[in-house]
């Protein structure tokens, strides 16, 4: 298992410190987005700055991306392998429960291609479902 996680990140040009190893291996085993919050409640004894980096580190290369979903804090969840350090290539709807405030990526629900005006370029794009989760809606 460790050499899986070791040899995951070194195909993505990212250095295997044991703190990076602890953090991919949490992230492998959630069912929904984690903010920087959540890491630091699982890893209650390290360092905010080092699991900062490290998801950042993570995102830059393509092995994570960042959901801003209108609650308090930015999550992240793993890319797909198609993501790179040049381009993610996982653009899919997200789901926000609003009742048990986690956040689901959606990978079959793409989000269209949007025509825009000449001259525009687009730099980011998400898209944000609200509402009940498989969990709250019983």
């Amino acid at each position: 298992m460790l050499q899986d996680l070791d040899k995951t990140l070194q195909q993505k040009g990212v250095r295997p410190t044991a703190m990076r190893l602890l953090v991919l291996d949490y992230l492998l085993n959630q069912s929904a987005a984690v903010s920087l919050s959540d890491l630091e409640a699982y890893f209650h004894r390290a360092d905010r700055i080092t699991l900062y980096r490290s998801l950042k580190t993570f995102e830059e290369k393509g092995l994570v991306h960042s959901i801003d979903d209108g609650s308090a804090a930015v999550k992240y969840a793993l890319c797909p392998d198609s993501c790179n350090q040049q381009e993610h290539h996982d653009l899919h709807v997200h789901f926000f429960c609003t009742r048990c405030r986690e956040t689901f990526c959606l990978p079959k629900s793409r989000i269209p291609d949007i025509a825009l005006p000449e001259g525009f370029r687009t730099e980011e794009v998400s898209l944000i479902v609200k509402g009940n989760c498989n969990k709250c809606s019983c």
